[in-house]
């Protein structure tokens, strides 16, 4: 089973790697047109309501001229309407993105699967404790439960000790049921 688990790994790191070094070789490649655009948000002009106008233009080319297509003015207030149009040249890198998203889907799926993992061990694992008894019996459950050694409390493996740590905190809520149901009955 360990052995599967590092072969999933080491093929989860190729596969990054691999993800890495193609962003690299595409990097050096011309931009994708995609990846670049002039956006051009103009505000209302006397009857025309306001647009925002997207062009894959290069960045010198990036003003109203080049990206409003067609024009909604006539010729003679071109320059006006221009004037209150604020265009921006905007790059992004789209492998980045995708290997950003590919890495978050690997970690959320390498935890499902943990989680998987978890559910399925955790019944073969837990001891079933036949002093337990339900809920309205707590209190004679408390009296008949046997109290641990010390060395058999201190565990010397992680889940040993977060068995511990899960019995201490079931203590701890029966105990604070306990008390709120006595408060109740003190109460009524």
């Amino acid at each position: 089973m360990l052995s599967s688990r590092g072969g999933s790994w080491m093929f989860a790191a190729a596969a990054v790697v691999t993800v890495f070094l193609l962003d690299a070789v595409v990097f050096t490649q011309a931009k994708s047109f995609e990846d670049v655009r002039c956006k051009c948000i103009c505000p209302p002009y006397r009857n025309i309501t306001g647009h925002i106008y997207n062009r894959n233009v290069s960045q010198k080319d990036c003003n109203c001229l080049h990206v409003v297509e067609p024009m909604p003015v006539p010729g003679h207030d071109v320059e006006a309407y221009c004037l209150l149009c604020e265009c921006k040249y905007e790059e992004r890198s789209s492998n980045t993105i995708k290997v950003t998203i590919i890495i978050y889907l690997s970690v959320v799926g390498a935890l499902l699967l943990y989680m998987l993992f978890l559910l399925l061990v955790d019944p073969l694992i837990r001891k079933h404790d036949p002093y337990t008894q339900p809920l309205h019996n707590e209190e004679d459950s408390e009296e008949m439960r046997p109290q641990a050694d010390n060395s058999q409390a201190r565990g010397n493996t992680v889940l040993e000790r977060v068995e511990g740590a899960q019995q201490r905190w079931k203590k701890q809520v029966q105990e604070q049921r306990k008390t709120v149901f006595d408060r109740h009955k003190m109460l009524s």
